[in-house]
């Protein structure tokens, strides 16, 4: 460590260098003591540091001072401590002296030996501060004094100059990720365009138009949902070959999007195939604006120097918003019209009309029969078991709905669960489904019943009251109900929805995010919302083996529900290897035809009483069960 030692008189500079000789008294180790509190450490740590290791340069005039430690800074090894003299006839004095020093080294302690008063510590200060690096001695001095003062000095100026680095290496490793920031944010913006528009003609695809739409039914107000197909876009293609074909579809986007209605979203949904979302004032307006886009179509282009004729049609279906309407329906009935309109020749526009939907009239039907199915006792209740990871053990069943019509025999729920979520029978469903599970699972040693609530019911009217009553009134602990809800339920009011699982989970019921990957979750999402356990969807876990996607997507939502301490079920497991796969990962809990098919409650009650379950070999005697012995009807 070195020390600058400033002074006119040679008798002063042999007191110095007697002081740093090594020698102790008393009271340098009180000293030393008192700048261990001041400065930091203890002072044994102080005491440690060899007097005899530091180095002296000993000058006689200010401005020999002030180049030597100019010489020092060049040379990279700065002085840590300076004695310096106030009067030094007939060079600079004591005070310009520092102001100098301090100058060229900010980092420097300076210690103003005099015995006069010639500068107040506040002018010195003024000149060569800051005031927490300026000490004073009087002379004549004590040989501790100075030592205990050039060591707690030298000990400071160590630990300044390391938390200086330190503070540069933190500045530096925060401009990085500053950096670092910007660039995921700039990556993570073109991902999402990447993801929401198509490539060809840089126009919205499909996802976003789907996301637009959705949006645009929870909104009140009559809009029109449009479908637009090429006439004789295959013959271009065959003729003039696909560049040519892109080359077209370029064109009639840019025709598209400046004929269609002002703030309307124009979108390229796959091949020649195209998607306007507009508002309209009701259904004569919407068509006139879809004619006045199928006479833009209807243009001679150049295409790389061929002439090729326009022409376009067109389907449309005006809806009002805020009717819970399913935007893929709405889409179905746009496409609907769409196809009247091939079928009418070219450059034609049609409007929905529900005669064109046999599947209306069917839903109809459903609707009328499914208000009756409970008075008939059409309606059965089957359980699927829900499995630990390692030891096979039941620890839950999930309830799922069968309605066994006198029409059409045994319907799927994919069926009919949408019809009854489109009306108010889903209210009536859902009460029938959670008191039956809820009596089926009194007779339980300890398992849990999963119940599956439509976003619907899960919006209705007092939903936490109605089912803390349910469970009471069953004499059940809300412990042992699992509530399943989809993505869709929770995104349409997220505050809503974060409010109610969280009144849920207090009350101490068990919550699902079902169908986990396939909707518009996030992550904020996931942290926002009060869960218990992802469950995988069964589309993901039936590619893993085919791929390389769905492995990716199970295994990122494993890891991310066991990052944020989440039990993760795959559901649909049906072969030995997306088992392993899954366990591999570190899936918590496993659903499907491996372990055992939806059964009866009566088969269900010896599966919970068994407790653990014996791999591919069916609890009730039947054998394997496979997908392909049991039909899809099942899955659901």
């Amino acid at each position: 460590m070195r020390i600058l030692i400033v002074d006119d008189e040679p008798a002063m500079h042999d007191s110095y260098r007697r002081s740093f000789a090594g020698q102790r008294s008393e009271s340098g180790e009180a000293l030393g003591a008192m700048a261990a509190d001041l400065f930091g450490g203890n002072a044994s740590e102080l005491r440690r540091g060899d007097i005899a290791g530091f180095v002296l340069t000993h000058v006689h005039q200010g401005l020999d001072a002030v180049a030597d430690v100019a010489r020092a800074l060049a040379d990279g090894e700065p002085f840590a401590v300076a004695f310096i003299d106030i009067r030094m006839p007939p060079g600079i004095d004591g005070r310009e002296t520092a102001q100098r020093i301090r100058a060229l080294d900010p980092e420097i302690n300076l210690v103003i030996v005099t015995g006069f008063s010639d500068f107040s510590p506040i002018e010195i200060s003024k000149v060569a501060g800051p005031a927490d690096k300026i000490f004073y001695i009087a002379k004549p001095f004590e040989v501790a004094e100075v030592t205990q003062t050039a060591t707690a000095l030298a000990k400071r100026w160590e630990i300044d100059r390391e938390l200086k680095a330190a503070r540069v290496t933190l500045a530096a490793q925060v401009v990085q990720l500053e950096e670092q920031s910007a660039e995921l944010a700039a990556n993570e913006s073109r991902a999402v365009h990447m993801a929401t528009h198509d490539s060809l003609t840089d126009a919205p695809n499909r996802l976003a138009f789907l996301r637009a739409l959705a949006e645009r039914t929870r909104a009140a107000g009559l809009f029109a949902t449009v479908m637009v197909d090429l006439d004789r876009f295959k013959l271009v293609n065959d003729t003039l070959g696909h560049l040519a074909g892109d080359a077209l579809i370029r064109e009639i986007c840019a025709i598209l999007q400046r004929s269609a209605p002002e703030g309307a979203l124009v979108a390229r949904l796959g091949g020649d195939e195209f998607g306007i979302l507009f508002e309209t004032s009701g259904e004569a307006a919407g068509v006139m604006a879809c004619e006045r886009v199928v006479a833009a179509c209807s243009v001679s282009l150049q295409v790389f120097g061929n002439s090729v004729q326009g022409g376009a049609s067109a389907g449309v279906v005006v809806s009002e918003g805020g009717q819970g309407r399913d935007p893929v329906d709405v889409m179905r009935r746009s496409d609907l019209a769409l196809n009247d309109a091939k079928r009418g020749g070219r450059g034609i526009v049609r409007l929905f009309d529900e005669s064109m939907d046999e599947g209306i009239r069917f839903r109809r039907r459903v609707e009328g029969g499914l208000s009756q199915a409970i008075a008939k006792g059409e309606l059965s209740l089957v359980y699927q078991p829900i499995v630990s990871r390692d030891a096979v053990e039941v620890i839950g069943f999930e309830a799922l709905i069968r309605w066994n019509t006198d029409e059409y025999g045994a319907m799927s729920p994919s069926t009919f669960i949408p019809i009854a979520e489109e009306s108010n029978l889903i209210h009536e469903l859902g009460d029938w489904v959670l008191g039956e599970a809820l009596d089926v699972l009194k007779q339980w040693p300890g398992q849990y019943v999963s119940v599956n609530f439509s976003p619907r019911q899960f919006r209705r009217h007092n939903f936490v009251g109605h089912i803390m009553e349910s469970v009471e009134r069953a004499g059940i602990e809300p412990a042992r109900l699992q509530i399943e809800i989809t993505e869709t339920a929770i995104f349409d009011d997220a505050e809503r929805a974060a409010e109610t699982l969280y009144k849920l989970r207090q009350m101490g019921f068990r919550i699902a995010l079902d169908d986990f990957g396939t909707g518009y979750s996030s992550l904020y999402n996931i942290r926002k919302f009060a869960l218990d356990c992802l469950k995988i969807d069964r589309s993901f876990i039936d590619g893993m083996g085919r791929e390389r996607e769905s492995a990716a997507i199970v295994h990122s939502i494993i890891h991310l529900g066991r990052a944020l301490g989440l039990g993760v079920i795959a559901e649909g497991v049906e072969t030995d290897a997306q088992v392993q796969a899954l366990k591999l990962a570190g899936a918590s809990h496993f659903q499907g035809y491996f372990y055992s098919r939806p059964v009866a409650a009566d088969v269900a009650l010896d599966m919970a009483k068994a407790r653990y379950l014996g791999g591919e070999d069916d609890v009730a005697g039947d054998g394997p069960t496979t997908p392909r012995q049991l039909g899809n009807g099942m899955l659901n």
